[in-house]
């Protein structure tokens, strides 16, 4: 009888795993197929997923799984690459064989490597020995053995203990300038100093959690994290922004574009297998309610009379999902306090406006030039789709409107490390600044032109204007650079170029048919590149970018991260050019305010340690072989040391004067300021200080104010000398 049942278990187990099997062939093959048309009937290119696709998508599957070479060996390669040419085939089938197989080789590969991290972390090392690491991962090939595997795990971990002991090391360091003893008197923490024997030890034991984390995270990995990598191994080979997104991908996405949530308002992050509290957004839920505080561990999160989840050992974004919900209910979180309590905190979820995400504006001005100039951050293009909520060209504007009240001279806009969101708002906010006529022209998949328009009559400030970008700027801060540059409505200052991403996409919500409700809640979706952007000029952003009127040294300049670096992206061409007047009030020199920044420039030590910095950064870049003696890092990270304090901007112009921050926090954090709350007051200084401290010292933003007073000057007829000065 006791056979009997074993059998029975066994088959209805076998049974129910067939089904559970079969479940997700039948899903896969579903979300497979609607991705395959999607990619074949919306993508700009019209490509087709065949054997060729297959073979690249391949190759990216294995940067997926294993980026920097350290898991894989090439047997293991070797086994793989019978589905190099099946990729296609198991997309439409829903049987993604190469995914069952790479996910069992890499887990069993982490499983040994982990054995080996016991081991050396066990035996320690010899620091006195010299011997280096190869860390870039296009210089190394697979391993060849277990061996040799095993002897660049050897490496790395014996690299993390010595960073790790130089860092603690340095943490309790004499030397009052360093980083960490600044930190240190602002926070007023104190530690009891390590002898040499404690800083060892310490930095093993640090290494050996982290990588117990690491490597636990990657074992966490299931089937449906590795299906993503697949279907992205092939959206990849379309072009780098075709992406599939997950269902937390997706939320992420939303989040993102409309630059609000739904919930507590706290920043998490992991802290070893603990969630931790990092910040709190004001203004947002937590903030209010004031029993939740930066420190705090959450142990665990309740939903009404639920049983709480417990979030130990929980990768950071998973924990995220079960604090966020809607509007007006109740979470409840148990969490440890820094002095060891316990404690269940009750919060009622709001929106939560993400502050950093919004347009913010201030009075600038340098002492001698008595000019004001009216300087707005954008720091993305942001819009929440649903009605009536706020989005970036209403906030811009009323920015505009402010500063126009306070009677400046002249305006900047800083679109730097802005990388697009939505192209509406690139077209609403070019309007702001011309007459009307055509912005940006659109060409889509079937060669199809579209011309989007200002059709506006209406100038919201017609005074002399400045667009600052730089390297990371991209998509609709490019359409917007570009559209004021051609219509000669502004001069653009900022590094050599920009990003280069002239490229629209589309969101394909795939739950968009009755068939998915069998397989759960939400499938995610597919972010789909469907067209292409052309200035009206005729000329793509894609690819080139904007090259500005005046270049100043990018600080980013080192990054090889431009469109054009991106392994598929689309080309540069051109189509026709539009018909538009260029703008006809308060014509410019433009050659020679080139020629007075160009003389400034060579004078100003703040922006040649910018060029200084770029150059040093860029030869860095190309040492990738490194020591790991202790003499050899120590005299290595010395260096880099004294370049940096050589380099590094810390003091800040007090030239530059800075005022009406608080207005504008107001308006970029949607909420009442209230400064006789403490609690409130002192988040507000603070982040008024480091907004102040961040503005002057930034040179480039310093050379602007000095362009824009020679704008000022010469459409006040003021005749200016190529020389330097005023």
């Amino acid at each position: 009888m006791k056979s009997f049942l074993t059998v029975l278990v066994l088959v209805l187990v076998l049974w129910g795993e067939s089904i559970f099997a079969k479940v997700n062939i039948d899903r896969n093959k579903l979300v497979g197929n609607i991705i395959k048309n999607a990619l074949e009937s919306y993508h700009y290119l019209t490509m087709k997923i065949d054997d060729q696709v297959s073979q690249k998508a391949f190759q990216e599957y294995l940067k997926r799984i294993d980026y920097g070479k350290q898991m894989l060996l090439q047997s293991d390669i070797k086994t793989l690459e019978v589905f190099q040419n099946k990729m296609d085939d198991e997309m439409v089938n829903g049987d993604a064989k190469i995914v069952a197989e790479s996910m069992k080789i890499v887990q069993d590969r982490v499983k040994s490597i982990e054995k080996w991290k016991d081991e050396f972390i066990a035996k320690k090392f010899n620091f006195d020995e010299k011997e280096s690491i190869e860390v870039d991962s296009e210089k190394r090939q697979f391993a060849k053995t277990e061996e040799e595997l095993k002897e660049y795990w050897r490496k790395v971990i014996k690299q993390a203990v010595l960073l790790r002991y130089l860092d603690l090391d340095e943490e309790q360091s004499d030397d009052p300038n360093s980083p960490t003893n600044k930190k240190k008197k602002k926070t007023n923490v104190k530690k009891k100093k390590m002898s040499e024997a404690e800083l060892w030890k310490e930095a093993y034991s640090a290494v050996d959690k982290k990588y117990k984390n690491y490597f636990q995270r990657i074992l966490k990995d299931d089937a449906d994290d590795y299906m993503e990598k697949f279907y992205n191994s092939i959206s990849m080979i379309f072009d780098p922004h075709t992406t599939y997104l997950p269902p937390k991908k997706k939320e992420d996405f939303d989040i993102d574009i409309s630059g609000s949530l739904e919930g507590i308002g706290a920043v998490l992050q992991e802290d070893g297998s603990y969630i931790k509290v990092v910040s709190i957004v004001p203004g947002g839920a937590a903030w209010r309610q004031k029993e939740l505080e930066v420190e705090d561990v959450i142990l665990a999160v309740g939903q009404g009379e639920k049983e709480p989840v417990n979030l130990i050992d929980m990768r950071v974004d998973d924990a995220v999902r079960y604090i966020r919900g809607p509007k007006n209910t109740q979470v409840k979180l148990t969490v440890k306090k820094v002095d060891g309590s316990r404690k269940t905190i009750a919060i009622t979820r709001d929106v939560v406006q993400i502050g950093a995400s919004f347009a913010k504006s201030s009075i600038l001005e340098m002492k001698g030039l008595n000019k004001k100039i009216g300087y707005i951050h954008l720091p993305k293009f942001y819009r929440d789709f649903d009605e009536n909520q706020r989005n970036c060209s209403d906030d811009v504007k009323k920015e505009i409107d402010y500063l126009k009240s306070k009677k400046v001279d002249a305006i900047i806009l800083d679109l730097r490390n802005n990388t697009g969101g939505a192209l509406e708002d690139a077209r609403i906010m070019s309007g702001f600044f011309i007459d009307k006529g055509p912005v940006v022209q659109i060409r889509n998949t079937r060669g199809s032109m579209e011309v989007l328009r200002d059709t506006d009559p209406e100038v919201n400030y017609d005074g002399p204007l400045i667009v600052m970008t730089n390297i990371f700027s991209a998509s609709a801060s490019e359409i917007v650079a570009g559209a004021l540059q051609d219509y000669k409505r502004a001069v653009i200052i900022g590094g050599e170029h920009t990003h280069g991403k002239g490229t629209v996409q589309a969101v394909v919500n795939l739950n968009q048919t009755p068939l998915l409700s069998m397989f759960g809640p939400t499938m995610g979706a597919l972010k789909v590149t469907i067209q292409k952007f052309y200035r009206v000029t005729g000329g793509s952003t894609q690819y080139k970018g904007i090259t500005p009127d005046i270049i100043l040294p990018d600080p980013y300049g080192y990054a090889e991260n431009r469109e054009q670096d991106l392994d598929y992206s689309l080309k540069w061409d051109q189509v026709e050019k539009q018909a538009y007047t260029t703008w006809g009030k308060g014509k410019i020199d433009l050659a020679l305010l080139k020629k007075r920044s160009s003389d400034r420039i060579k004078q100003n030590q703040r922006v040649r340690r910018v060029v200084e910095s770029v150059e040093y950064l860029s030869k860095k870049r190309k040492e990738t072989l490194m020591p790991i003696s202790l003499s050899e890092v120590k005299a290595r990270e010395e260096e880099a040391t004294q370049m940096t304090k050589k380099l590094k901007l810390e003091e800040a112009n007090e030239d530059v004067l800075v005022s009406d921050y608080e207005e504008s926090l107001k308006n970029s954090e949607g909420f009442a300021v209230d400064l006789k709350d403490p609690k409130w007051k002192k988040d507000f200084e603070q982040r008024k200080e480091e907004w102040i401290k961040a503005l002057r010292q930034d040179a480039n933003l310093e050379e602007a104010l000095y362009v824009a007073n020679d704008m000022i000057s010469l459409q006040n007829g003021v005749a200016l000398s190529p020389a330097t000065g005023n």
